[in-house]
């Protein structure tokens, strides 16, 4: 990568690690929150999901915003408030008041990552994105590993309450290295002419880009309600302490960034074709996700889950493979909000139905419940458009649709 897009990339990554184990603590320490506030499970899994009802509210206003204003203006905007917001976390003395909190926080971090896309998309070539784009995306897994080591060094000393106010601090830092280190965009590649200027509403209403939010609930779905439980689980059923489940999190991220990194440059080198990806590692995420309340060991379960993970890697820029090649930067914020609004829905459903299953049957429902995630990816990646050319064309349909229907009004 040139040298623009690797300094580009390095500051999106930590971006994103930051962005990730601020929102990655609370599912380490609902356990303590749990006790300390006497919560039940689905009041737990409550306050991670309304986080994502806030932060998917904001996707497409993000987006609008990023637009309007600029990418890079609204990232370090985004990163200043949610690291308040962090903070404020470890001040909640109620449910209600937690409840509160992490909606604010969602709110704050919902701004980000549209702009973020806009801001990397400025900074590359068409068929340079998906590849930047895997090492962006990276960083979920190094973040589990920092979300795992600072949860398992933390909570056993200082408490969840020391744990956010420690940890408030890492999004100031990152937003002054943007200030100072991030590189100026790129002039506009020339990308196919769309037709006329599409209008706001027709890209809500594509097909071919709810297609692609669609893909990204289905394996966010799974994505989510893993990444939220399986502490809670390793503690509550297989008797883990909490400290030793956050450290044991970390283990399956190591082959996840390769498999992550891997996946966007499998999708730049095939042209998008999400489906060659998405349905045989989609298939075998979702026997081993099965497979996870029967594994007969804790050892055997972390095996089980690493390989969830891998194979899980393979997929996550599938969602965006065909849009970042197809569309001009100017309208990557609104698009990239509206396909993350496929992830933050799935945010929302899973860690709340996770839990109010596991109260009303058991953590084995749970994980049978999040099977639904892979079928749902499967049909969506078999669904989209499969190259640049054929998106555009979809585009194209949407607008002439659009543009008739105002001249027949």
């Amino acid at each position: 990568m040139p040298p623009t897009v690797r300094k580009t990339v390095f500051l999106l990554f930590a971006a994103y690690a930051v962005d990730l184990i601020d929102r990655l603590a609370i599912g380490n320490a609902l356990p303590q929150i749990g006790t300390d506030l006497d919560l039940d499970h689905a009041q737990r899994g409550l306050a991670v999901s309304v986080f994502f009802v806030a932060y998917a509210l904001v996707q497409i206003p993000g987006g609008v915003l990023a637009d309007r204003f600029g990418a890079v203006r609204m990232c370090v905007f985004a990163m200043l408030a949610w690291s308040v917001c962090t903070g404020l976390t470890a001040a909640a003395w109620s449910f209600a008041a937690l409840l509160a909190t992490r909606a604010a926080f969602g709110v704050m971090q919902g701004m980000f990552p549209a702009a973020s896309v806009k801001a990397l998309s400025e900074r590359t070539l068409p068929e340079q994105r998906n590849t930047a784009n895997g090492w962006v995306n990276a960083s979920s897994s190094f973040a589990i590993l920092g979300a795992g080591l600072l949860a398992a060094a933390m909570l056993p000393v200082i408490g969840w309450r020391g744990m956010f106010l420690a940890i408030s601090g890492l999004g100031v830092l990152v937003a002054l290295a943007w200030k100072w280190w991030l590189p100026p965009a790129l002039p506009e590649p020339v990308t196919a002419d769309l037709g006329p200027t599409p209008s706001r509403w027709a890209f809500v209403r594509s097909p071919a880009i709810l297609g692609c939010a669609t893909l990204s609930f289905g394996f966010n779905l799974l994505a989510w309600g893993v990444t939220t439980w399986v502490p809670s689980y390793l503690t509550e059923e297989r008797g883990v302490p909490v400290g030793t489940a956050a450290l044991l999190m970390t283990l399956p991220t190591v082959l996840g960034a390769g498999t992550i990194i891997l996946g966007g440059r499998l999708a730049d080198r095939l042209g998008g074709r999400p489906r060659v990806i998405v349905v045989p590692a989609m298939a075998v995420v979702g026997g081993l996700e099965l497979l996870l309340p029967r594994a007969g060991s804790v050892t055997w379960f972390m095996v089980v889950l690493t390989l969830l993970y891998s194979t899980l890697g393979l997929c996550l820029t599938s969602s965006f493979s065909v849009p970042l090649r197809a569309l001009p930067t100017r309208w990557l914020g609104l698009v990239a909000g509206l396909v993350m609004s496929g992830s933050q829905l799935a945010g929302m459903v899973a860690p709340y139905a996770f839990g109010f299953v596991v109260d009303h049957a058991s953590y084995g429902a749970g994980f049978a419940m999040l099977a639904a995630g892979p079928v749902i990816a499967i049909v969506a990646s078999i669904l989209v458009p499969q190259n640049a050319e054929e998106f555009r064309s979809s585009i194209r349909r949407r607008i002439g649709t659009t543009l008739t229907a105002r001249s027949g009004a």
